[in-house]
């Protein structure tokens, strides 16, 4: 509920911030959303606070440290995947000037505002979020499959869909 509140759909542009919900959102692959977000505390911990730089130069005993880590989803490929995903974000940062300026060109720099009636119209993907995914993984990046892309999406404010009837649905900027 707190999630929903406070955090879901508000424009993100924060680094760090982007970063940890593109990592998170790949890690929810197969999982529920709650499940994250109570292991949040602890990914931020076992990954340097999502300092991609440190992250980046990971090696197998960081590896080791994280599957052995119950603070975290314990899965190689996903474990591998953030450190992949780190790499291809300093790549991204040194073509685009940052990940936010990057992320956010997908969306011409304003949130998509949508007005769902009901949950049931809120699409999984978009052609929006195949075109990211496509992008991301062109770069390099692992677990950002269109699904994971919208969600994201969806999370950091790129798209507001909040339903009309849902109070943040207007603070966020729908009509």
């Amino acid at each position: 509920m707190a999630y929903h509140d406070l955090e879901w759909g508000v424009p993100l542009h924060d680094e760090r911030a982007l970063f940890e919900a593109l990592i998170l959102d790949g890690a929810q692959a197969g999982l529920s959303w709650i499940t994250i977000l109570k292991k949040r505390e602890g990914y931020r911990r076992a990954f340097d606070n999502f300092d991609a730089e440190r992250i980046a130069c990971y090696g197998e005993e960081d590896v080791a440290r994280l599957l052995a880590d119950a603070g975290i989803v314990r899965n190689r490929q996903k474990i591998a995947a953030a450190i992949v995903n780190a790499r291809a974000t300093l790549a991204i940062r040194e073509a685009f000037g940052s990940l936010d300026a990057y992320l956010w060109r997908f969306v011409d720099g304003e949130p998509i505002q949508n007005a769902w009636v009901d949950d049931a119209q809120i699409p999984a993907r978009t052609p929006i979020s195949d075109a990211l995914s496509r992008d991301l993984q062109q770069r390099g990046f692992k677990f950002v499959g269109s699904t994971i892309c919208y969600a994201f999406m969806q999370g950091v404010g790129m798209v507001n869909d909040h339903v009309v009837a849902c109070f943040r649905h207007a603070e966020l900027g729908g009509h």
